[in-house]
């Protein structure tokens, strides 16, 4: 990687190997509106590599050491980038600095106001709350967000005001690079097994996170969770450790969460701010169904007051939020079937979307179409991702979907297929996606919900799953 210190001389003109990836694009996307002559390069096509180049940058589709610019400034890179990718070797072949994505994204939130979101679970959409509800008062925030709003290349923006909220991604302990304002910690769980082999190196990682907040800073993390209360413990006996904002249903909590009230895909939540950030009792409205992301919108109002934002302001306006792609994300209906992307790939996102959107199904099944994402995930985790899907009324579970990582020998989907069956579930391998569509239409009923599940390219199924479900055939 390039020297401390190069990471913005670097990102005049640079390149990105995989721009076309949800990190990668939200950060060249804001480069390239505030100037960079952006270039880069992805394995294929896409709505989102379109977005990037309206906005001027030239993409390459295919990786070859021709792509990256002779005046190049410097080459940016996620950690799924590999050392032998051409055009990373092609970069240090000729001197040209490399920079991480956190690196340039750490660059890009110098002299403004940070909110770095982090925690296992719930960062796109908490930043993705942030985000909506201060661009609906008029604030102009920037932010980085790891999926897209609505439209594709949707998920970055420049803006003219002082706050910039990002998505802290802890996966590779990246997060460690920002230097924020106000730190949210939604939750701390044991995920990302490639990187670390245990709760404590966890708490270790976030501890880290906590001691880069910035002198007078906040850190806002739950009451409620049990790996968040931990850490705050932890980080709460040290020399100099940050002010402290918690926020959940329990007693302690400085915005203490009252009442839940859940309407259809949409909930009603009352809180009551501690003396410190005024005393007030506030009833919203939360556009998205689920406790989760009720507690989420909590999180994202505490961090609004923790950098003055009046939470009596914040509050209706984080009603502006209605969904992110891919979490519980209505792709379309026919022949009375609802079909739902969803995001979700730890055992506790499967558990809390399936709750959230049984109160949607009403008389109606919920049915899922589940994809393991990760071999050292499905390792670790396989038998409580089928503890989960048990609250399904049915699944179809596809094999890994591998993504950066090489086949583990023993280690498929069928750990999650035995767990969810041992648990009850009516559950049934798919080894070949291409015959999903054919099996939902089969198994699905006026009144149902379908749910394609994960984080690969399990996604791509809602519209064939919609188009087959529209044929006369069915």
């Amino acid at each position: 990687m390039a020297p401390a210190g190069t990471a913005s001389d670097a990102l005049d003109r640079p390149h990105f190997i995989g721009i076309g990836g949800a990190g990668m694009s939200g950060v060249a996307k804001v480069l390239a509106m505030r100037g960079a002559r952006v270039s880069g390069s992805d394995t294929k096509d896409s709505p989102i590599v379109g977005a990037l180049r309206e906005l001027g940058a030239t993409v390459h589709i295919g990786h070859a050491a021709g792509n990256i610019a002779a005046d190049a400034t410097g080459v940016v890179v996620s950690s799924a980038i590999r050392a032998d990718n051409l055009e990373l070797v092609t970069a240090h072949e000729r001197g040209i600095a490399v920079v991480h994505r956190s690196d340039a994204l750490a660059a890009l939130m110098d002299g403004s106001r940070p909110i770095a979101v982090a925690g296992t679970h719930g960062k796109t959409t908490t930043t993705s709350m942030l985000a909506v509800s201060l661009r609906t008062l008029g604030l102009d925030p920037s932010y980085v967000i790891g999926g897209d709003l609505d439209a594709p290349g949707s998920s970055a923006r420049h803006g003219d005001g002082e706050i910039f909220v990002a998505e802290a991604d802890e996966s590779d302990r990246s997060f460690h690079k920002y230097a924020p304002e106000v730190a949210i910690i939604l939750n701390v769980e044991l995920d990302h097994h490639a990187n670390y082999a245990s709760m404590d190196e966890i708490y270790a990682s976030f501890e880290t996170f906590v001691g880069r907040i910035r002198s007078g800073g906040a850190l806002v993390i739950s009451a409620d969770q049990s790996g968040a209360r931990e850490l705050t413990a932890r980080v709460s006996g040290g020399e100099e450790p940050p002010r402290v904002l918690t926020y959940g249903e329990d007693e302690s909590a400085d915005v203490r969460v009252l009442a839940i009230e859940p309407h259809g895909l949409t909930s009603e939540v009352t809180v009551r701010l501690a003396e410190s950030l005024g005393g007030a009792e506030i009833t919203f409205t939360v556009s998205v169904p689920g406790r989760h992301y009720a507690l989420n919108a909590v999180a994202a109002l505490t961090a609004g007051a923790a950098l003055g934002v009046p939470a009596g302001e914040l509050a209706p306006a984080l009603a502006s939020y209605t969904g992110v792609k891919r979490r519980l994300q209505l792709k379309g209906t026919a022949a009375g079937v609802q079909v739902i992307d969803s995001y979700a790939h730890h055992p506790t996102e499967i558990a809390a979307d399936l709750e959230a959107i049984r109160g949607g199904a009403g008389e109606g099944r919920v049915l899922v179409v589940f994809q393991p994402h990760l071999f050292s995930r499905t390792q670790e985790l396989g038998t409580e991702m089928g503890e989960a899907l048990a609250l399904a009324d049915a699944s179809v579970v596809l094999d890994i979907y591998p993504a950066r990582e090489d086949p583990v020998p023993g280690i498929t989907s069928g750990l999650v297929i035995d767990a969810a069956a041992r648990h009850g579930a009516d559950v049934t391998a798919e080894h070949d996606r291409n015959a999903v569509p054919e099996l939902i239409a089969g198994m699905a009923k006026p009144g149902d919900l379908v749910l394609t599940m994960g984080a690969g390219d399990v996604t791509d199924l809602g519209p064939e799953i919609l188009a087959r479900l529209q044929s006369p055939e069915n």
